[in-house]
C-alpha cells in the first residue's frame, strides 16, 4: 500500500478524534455484540488528531459495527505495570465476556526506571523475580517482570472465557543503513516468547509494519512522524491498523473472519503470523538462521500432531549465551517458494555480518513446476535453464529456475551480507528397499552436494548420515521415530536428526560453528 493510498484510505482525517469512529457504547449500548478490546499505550490510544493518532482509532473502520464493538482502552504513557496498578486493566476486564477478544500490546514504556522519574518501568525479564519499591504516589509496591504482567493479562483474559492475542510493538522511525528499527529493546521478542509459552495467539506487528516501511522508504515514512520518532500521525496509525488486521486475518483459524467491514475485507491476510516464526532474541549476538521445509520446522514449531522438525531441537546443542538459533523454516515450501513467498527477504532483513544460514530443501521440490497444486516445484537439476509460466497459486507470471539455481542464490545472498552459508541435503524419508533406507543421491541430495562443492560452501550430507543411522536401528525402531507414514518425525526422531547435524558439522574440515557448540539436552530450544 503506497503512502498516497494510505492517506486516501484514512477515514475523516482532520476531524476531531471523537468524530472519526462511532463509539462502541452508541452502537451497542447493551454490550450484546462480541467485542475486541485493546490494552496498550499511546501508540494505540486516541490521540490529538491528524498529527498524532493511535492505531486503534482507525482500526475500528476495518470492522462492521453491527457485528462487533471495538473497545479501545489503551492509555497514553502506560506500561504493562502501570496499566495494571492504576486499575485500567481491572476496568477493561470488568466488561469482557466469553468470546470477546483482548489485544495486548506493551513495551514502549516498560524500559524506563522502576522507581525514579515516571516510575513505570517493569523489571526487564520474563521470570518471576520481584522488587519492592516506593512508587511515585508514596505507596509501597511490588514490581514484577514484563513477562509476569503479560502472563497475568493472558491468564485473566482466558479466565473470562475470552481470547487473548499478544501483539509486538509498533515501529519507531529510527533507521540504520536503510533498515528501520524492529522493536524497541527486547520487548517484541519477549512478547513473542510469552505468547508462545502461554499458548496465546500472537501477531507480529513489528515486522509486518517494518516490512511495509522498508517498501515505502525512509523519506516517505518520515512524514508519518511529525512530532517524534515514536508517535505517528493519522496515516501512520492507519498503516499500523491495517497491519494488525492483516495479522489477525492470517491466524488459523482467524478470530475476526466474520467481523470485517468492506475495508477490512480488502486487506490481504498475512501468511506468516500464524506460524509464530522467531527472530533473534539477542540481535547483537551472531545468529544461526535455519531455512527449509516442515522437516526442519513443522507448523508453529509446537509439536502439533506429535510432529517436530529437527530445527526445533538444534538450539539445545548450542550455547545460547553466545549465539541465537532462529528456525525460520516453513512447512510446505520448496527452494522456489521460500523465495517467492517472501520468507527469504525477511531473513535477509535480519541477516548481518558474522551470522550463519543453514539451508535444507528438496522434499517439496519434486513434481512438475507448472502442474497445480500448489505451484511450488523447481526445475530438476543444477543448471541455468528457466521456464516461463503462470503460477497456479498466484495466477501471476513467474520465471522458474532449477533447484541448484535457488540454492546458489541463497548462498550468494548470504555471503553478500558477510554471513556464512551451510548447505544440508534433505533428510531421508522412511522408505526401505532391500533392508536399507532409500537415499536421494541421484536427485535433490546429490544436487545439493554438487552446488555446495561448486560454491565452496560447507556441506552436511544429512541424507546419508541419517539414513546410515536408520539402517543400523532397523525398521521397527525407526517406525517409532515417525509421526506419519514416512516424512515427519516425532520428538525422538527430530532429536536424532539434530544430533546428525552436529555430527555433520564436526566432520567438516573447518566447522564454522565449533566455538558455539555445547552438549545438548535433547529439548526444543525456546528460540
Amino acid at each position: 500500500m503506497s503512502a498516497q493510498s494510505l492517506a486516501q484510505a484514512q477515514p475523516q482525517v482532520g476531524q476531531p478524534p471523537a468524530a472519526q469512529v462511532q463509539s462502541a457504547v452508541e452502537v451497542d449500548p447493551g454490550h450484546r455484540l462480541p467485542a475486541i478490546f485493546i490494552a496498550g499505550d499511546s501508540t494505540a490510544a486516541k490521540g490529538s488528531g491528524e498529527t498524532q493518532q493511535g492505531w486503534a482509532v482507525p482500526f475500528a473502520s476495518y470492522f462492521d459495527p453491527t457485528k462487533v464493538s471495538i473497545m479501545n482502552r489503551a492509555r497514553g504513557g502506560r506500561s504493562s505495570r502501570t496499566f495494571l496498578t492504576e486499575g485500567l486493566w481491572d476496568q477493561l476486564l470488568a466488561t469482557v465476556k466469553p468470546g470477546d477478544i483482548v489485544l495486548i500490546q506493551f513495551g514502549h514504556n516498560d524500559g524506563g526506571p522502576v522507581d525514579t522519574g515516571p516510575g513505570r518501568g517493569s523489571l526487564p525479564s520474563l521470570g518471576s523475580e520481584t522488587r519492592e519499591v516506593t512508587n511515585r504516589t508514596g505507596q509501597a509496591e511490588v514490581v514484577h517482570t514484563f513477562g509476569w504482567y503479560l502472563r497475568k493479562f493472558i491468564s485473566d483474559t482466558k479466565a473470562k472465557g475470552a481470547i487473548p492475542i499478544v501483539l509486538s510493538l509498533t515501529v519507531r522511525n529510527k533507521w540504520r543503513d536503510g533498515r528501520v528499527e524492529r522493536g524497541s529493546g527486547r520487548f517484541s521478542q519477549w512478547a513473542y516468547d510469552v505468547a508462545r509459552a502461554e499458548k496465546a495467539l500472537f501477531v507480529d506487528v513489528t515486522n509486518l509494519a517494518a516490512d511495509e516501511y522498508e517498501r515505502l522508504g525512509q523519506e516517505a515514512v518520515k512524514a508519518f512522524y511529525p512530532r517524534d520518532h515514536t508517535h505517528f500521525n493519522a496515516v501512520g496509525a492507519d498503516l499500523h491498523a491495517a497491519r494488525v488486521v492483516s495479522g489477525l486475518k492470517g491466524l488459523r483459524p482467524s478470530p475476526i473472519a466474520k467481523l470485517l467491514s468492506a475495508k477490512g475485507e480488502s486487506v490481504e491476510a498475512d501468511r506468516v503470523s500464524w506460524l509464530r516464526l522467531p527472530t533473534p532474541a539477542r540481535p547483537n549476538l551472531p545468529t544461526l538462521f535455519l531455512i527449509g521445509d516442515s522437516t526442519v520446522r513443522n507448523g508453529r514449531g509446537d509439536g502439533t500432531g506429535d510432529q517436530w522438525g529437527w530445527g526445533d531441537y538444534l538450539g539445545a546443542h548450542f550455547n545460547l549465551d553466545k549465539i541465537n538459533v532462529v528456525n525460520r523454516a516453513v512447512g510446505g515450501l520448496s527452494s522456489r517458494t521460500y523465495l517467492t513467498q517472501g520468507h527469504w527477504a525477511r531473513v535477509l532483513g535480519m541477516l548481518k555480518k558474522g551470522d550463519f544460514v543453514m539451508m535444507q530443501f528438496g522434499h517439496n521440490d519434486n513434481g512438475s513446476p507448472t502442474n497445480p497444486p500448489p505451484g511450488r516445484t523447481s526445475i530438476k537439476g543444477v543448471g541455468e535453464e528457466t521456464l516461463e509460466a503462470v503460477n497456479s497459486t498466484t495466477n501471476e507470471r513467474e520465471t522458474i529456475h532449477t533447484f541448484g539455481w535457488y540454492l546458489r542464490k541463497y548462498i550468494a545472498d548470504t555471503r553478500a551480507k558477510g554471513a556464512t552459508p551451510i548447505v544440508c541435503s534433505l533428510v531421508p524419508r522412511k522408505t526401505w528397499k532391500e533392508g536399507k533406507i532409500v537415499r536421494n543421491k541421484n536427485s535433490h541430495a546429490g544436487w545439493a552436494e554438487q552446488v555446495a562443492q561448486a560454491e565452496k560452501a560447507p556441506f552436511i550430507d544429512l541424507n546419508e548420515i541419517i539414513a546410515a543411522h536408520y539402517d543400523t536401528l532397523g525398521a521397527e525402531t525407526v517406525n517409532a521415530l515417525f509421526a506419519d507414514e514416512h516424512t515427519h518425525t516425532r520428538a525422538a526422531g527430530a532429536e536424532l536428526n539434530a544430533r546428525s547435524v552436529l555430527e555433520g558439522l564436526k566432520a567438516l574440515p573447518e566447522n564454522p560453528l565449533a566455538s558455539f557448540e555445547v552438549t545438548g539436552t535433547g529439548k526444543p530450544a525456546d528460540q
